[in-house]
C-alpha cells in the first residue's frame, strides 16, 4: 500500500465532522559505524510511522503508530482520547488546500518503492536512497586509510524520508528528501581531530579528504599545553559555530519562545554584528529538510537576521494565530508545548577571495585568512556537550572538544588543552563582536535526523572561557 493510500485510508476511518489530519512518513536509516580503524556495527531501518490529529468539540488529541495492521483500533484509540482531552482554546484550525511544493495537484503520484516517486517535492537523491552498504564501507575504508595508522572511530550514513500528508480540510502534500553525514575522528595518545561533513547526496562525501583532514588536525593537536581561563579571541570552525546557530534556532528564533518572552531576541533590532545575515531556507537546492512540515505547510525561506538586524521568527500555526501572522512551515511533532523550530539554517558566508589551502590545522574553509588577523587568541574545532544556563539571555555552558590551538601573530603555533566556556551567544554575535566570517559555508548534521545547518568559520572578539584542564 502507498503512502497516499494509507492516509487515505486513515482518513476514512475518522468520524465525520472531527477535523483530522493524517502525515504518513516513510523513513530509512542505514548506519555504518567504525571505531579502533574498523568497522563494527552496520544496520538498516526502514520505519513507516502514521501520526493522527483529532479536533472536535474544542478538544484536541495526538497520536502515532507503527503498527499499519492495527490502524482501525488506533484510530479508534485516538477518537476516544479526543472526547477525554482537556478543552484546547488555542487550536489554530487546519491547514487550508493551497498551491506549493508537493501539492497533489501539482504531483504524478508516487509509488511504494523509493524509486517512482516522481510527485515528491524535495531534495530526494535516489542514489543516495538507495544506497549499499559498501557504498558507505568504501567511504569507511578511505577515511581509515588517509589517516596513516592513526586509530578513528565514527560513522558513515545515510537516510531517506517521504512523507504524505492528508487532512479533512482537502490539504494533500507530498514530500521527500535524503541526507547523508560522515563524521569521524582520529586519535593520538594526546590529541583528537575532527573531520564532519553532511549533504542530501552521499556522492558528496569523500571519506579520503575527510579522514586526511581528521588526521592532520590529530597530529597537529598533540601533547597540549595548559593555558589560564579568560576572556580570549577566537576563530570558530564551522563545526562549533554549527553549535552556535543551533541553539539561536531553538532558543531564539521560536516565535513561541519570543511570545513567552523567554527569547533574548527583539524584532527590528540591531543585535548581531552588520557582519551577520541568517537564513532559514528549506527550500534551497542544499537542503536536507522537508518541503513542508508537520501541519501540512509550505515551508517558507525566513530572513531571521538581515546584516545584524533580527527580523523574523519562525512560525507554527498556533503561535501564527496568537501573533497575528501566518505559519511559515516550521511546526514540529509535538511542538505544540515547545513551538516551531528552523530546519534549514544557514549562517551567509562572505564573498572574497578564494580560501588558501595550506597545511596544519588552518587548513579549511577559508579558516587560515581569518587566523592571520588575530595577534593573540584560539582556534577552536568543536564545541561539545552544551547547555543553556538562562534562555531569556542563551548563556550556554560546554566544553571545546577535538583541537584547540593558541593564535599567536596571524600563526597557529602550539595545541591547548580543552577549555569549559560559559557564553551568552547573542553578546559574542553582538555588534562589533565579528571580526570576520569565512568566505565558504559547509553544510553540517543538525541535531535530529531532519535538520540541517551551513555554517562557514567565524572570527569573534571574545568568548568567555571559565575553566581548564584542570578545574
Amino acid at each position: 500500500m502507498s503512502e497516499t493510500d494509507l492516509a487515505a485510508r486513515v482518513l476514512k476511518l475518522v468520524d465525520a465532522g472531527v477535523e483530522a489530519e493524517v502525515v504518513v512518513e516513510r523513513a530509512a536509516l542505514s548506519l555504518t559505524r567504525f571505531a579502533n580503524s574498523y568497522i563494527h556495527q552496520n544496520v538498516a531501518d526502514e520505519t513507516t510511522t502514521v501520526r493522527l490529529r483529532l479536533h472536535a468539540d474544542g478538544r484536541t488529541a495526538t497520536a502515532s503508530s507503527t503498527v499499519l495492521d492495527g490502524i482501525e483500533d488506533f484510530v479508534r484509540r485516538t477518537v476516544a482520547s479526543m472526547r477525554l482531552a482537556p478543552l484546547d482554546p488555542t487550536w489554530p484550525g487546519l491547514t487550508p488546500p493551497g498551491g506549493g511544493p508537493g501539492t497533489a495537484e501539482s504531483s504524478s503520484g508516487g509509488g511504494s518503492g523509493w524509486s517512482g516517486g516522481e510527485g515528491f517535492a524535495g531534495n530526494l537523491d535516489e542514489a543516495t536512497a538507495a544506497a549499499a552498504p559498501d557504498e558507505r564501507a568504501a567511504r569507511v575504508r578511505a577515511f581509515v586509510e588517509q589517516a596513516g595508522g592513526l586509530e578513528v572511530a565514527g560513522y558513515c550514513r545515510t537516510s531517506a524520508t517521504r512523507v504524505v500528508y492528508l487532512n479533512s480540510a482537502g490539504q494533500h502534500l507530498l514530500g521527500g528528501r535524503t541526507s547523508a553525514a560522515m563524521d569521524g575522528i582520529a586519535r593520538t595518545a594526546t590529541s583528537d581531530g575532527l573531520a564532519r561533513l553532511a549533504s542530501t547526496r552521499l556522492a558528496d562525501i569523500d571519506g579520503a579528504v575527510l579522514g586526511a583532514r581528521a588526521a592532520a588536525k590529530a597530529r597537529a593537536g598533540e601533547d597540549p599545553v595548559e593555558l589560564p581561563p579568560g576572556r580570549y579571541e577566537v576563530v570558530l570552525e564551522p563545526t562549533a559555530v554549527a553549535d552556535v546557530l543551533q541553539m539561536l534556532a531553538i532558543y531564539g528564533f521560536n516565535a513561541k519562545m519570543l511570545q513567552d518572552r523567554q527569547s533574548f531576541l527583539e524584532l527590528g533590532a540591531a543585535q548581531f554584528d552588520p557582519a551577520v545575515t541568517i537564513v532559514e531556507d528549506a527550500t534551497a537546492p542544499d537542503s536536507t529538510a522537508l518541503p513542508f512540515d508537520v501541519e501540512g505547510t509550505p515551508r517558507q525561506r525566513v530572513v531571521l537576521v538581515d546584516r545584524g538586524v533580527s527580523s523574523a521568527v519562525v512560525h507554527d500555526r498556533r503561535t501564527a494565530a496568537r501573533g497575528q501572522a501566518v505559519s511559515t512551515g516550521h511546526a514540529i511533532a509535538g511542538g505544540a508545548s515547545f513551538g516551531a523550530v528552523p530546519a534549514s539554517l544557514r549562517l551567509l558566508a562572505h564573498d572574497g577571495p578564494a580560501p588558501v589551502e595550506v597545511d596544519g590545522p588552518a587548513a579549511d574553509s577559508g579558516v587560515a585568512a581569518l587566523v592571520s588577523g588575530v595577534e593573540r587568541g584560539l582556534l577552536v574545532t568543536d564545541n561539545h556537550y552544551t547547555r543553556v544556563l538562562d534562555p531569556r539571555t542563551l548563556v550556554v555552558t560546554g566544553l571545546t572538544r577535538n583541537g584547540v590551538w593558541l593564535i599567536e601573530d596571524g600563526v597557529v603555533t602550539r595545541p591547548v588543552r580543552n577549555f569549559r566556556f560559559t557564553q551568552s551567544y547573542p553578546q559574542a554575535l553582538a555588534p562589533g563582536a565579528v571580526l570576520g566570517v569565512g568566505p565558504r559555508a559547509v553544510e553540517l548534521p543538525g541535531p535530529w535526523s531532519e535538520s540541517g545547518t551551513v555554517a562557514p568559520a567565524l572570527r569573534l572578539a571574545t568568548w568567555n572561557y571559565t575553566g581548564g584542564a584542570s578545574g
